[in-house]
């Protein structure tokens, strides 16, 4: 069990780590801090804080870094500008930033002719992903992608394909959107049509196709897909923005 006594100006404040993925900060007895460490769905650790106390959340940081290896990661809303300091103070920079927003259900979205929208098969939806991939890492980097989608792609993972709905052209997969239901709110997990295929409406298409049955879902959106950012700053409203933090090189 890791423990880190309080630093100089603390009175009697003590870190210890209480499992394998949780920190407490003790002071008399009395727990005024805690901290987690989760590994998400794509293999990268995002670390939180819970206090109130500046110098109780800089000792949390300093033990719980020690304690992962790098790079670790953090989440915080861009107008929590106090949380933000405090990540910074402990060695994070910013590593993007998303914007937040809601989307209408049953939005009109006409499918381009010679376009069908199917359920996935999962040999030719892994030949999708392997495409769309070698398109983003030759751009701007798979990291801008959403977290929840990368375990399998590129590998031998087994998946789910009755969660991903595609657009097919010439019996060819162009494009697929995956909607996470287990959310209070179906939250669109991911929007990618091949970029020959761009700017022909196949992303309404599949979002009008995902959403048919939904009064409202919810997505983030990298800020450096411009594409993306346009399209659902068009069909949906924009409800805040978040950073996303790390510490130590990707």
């Amino acid at each position: 069990m890791n423990t880190s006594p309080s630093r100089p100006g603390l009175r009697a404040v003590t870190v210890s780590q209480v499992a394998g993925n949780q920190w407490h900060a003790v002071r008399n007895d009395r727990t005024i801090g805690r901290g987690y460490a989760s590994r998400r769905l794509d293999g990268r650790t995002f670390l939180s804080i819970d206090t109130w106390q500046d110098a109780v959340f800089d000792q949390l940081a300093a033990v719980m870094l020690a304690n992962q290896p790098e790079p670790v990661y953090t989440v915080v809303d861009e107008a929590d500008r106090e949380l933000a300091a405090g990540w910074q103070r402990a060695g994070f920079a910013i590593w993007r930033r998303e914007s937040e927003y809601v989307v209408p259900g049953r939005l009109p979205a006409a499918v381009p002719g010679g376009v069908a929208i199917a359920a996935a098969d999962e040999a030719p939806l892994r030949e999708l992903d392997r495409a769309i991939r070698a398109e983003v890492e030759a751009g701007p980097g798979w990291h801008t992608m959403p977290a929840e989608v990368l375990p399998w792609q590129g590998g031998t993972r087994p998946l789910d394909p009755a969660r991903y709905t595609v657009a097919i052209r010439g019996g060819r997969y162009v494009g697929m959107i995956r909607l996470a239901t287990h959310t209070r709110r179906p939250r669109i997990g991911l929007v990618a049509v091949l970029a020959a295929e761009r700017r022909h409406g196949i992303a309404r298409a599949l979002l009008g196709h995902a959403l048919r049955d939904t009064a409202e879902a919810t997505a983030e959106v990298d800020e450096t897909n411009t594409a993306a950012t346009a399209l659902f700053d068009d069909i949906g409203r924009r409800t805040g923005r978040s950073l996303e933090l790390i510490s130590g090189r990707a």
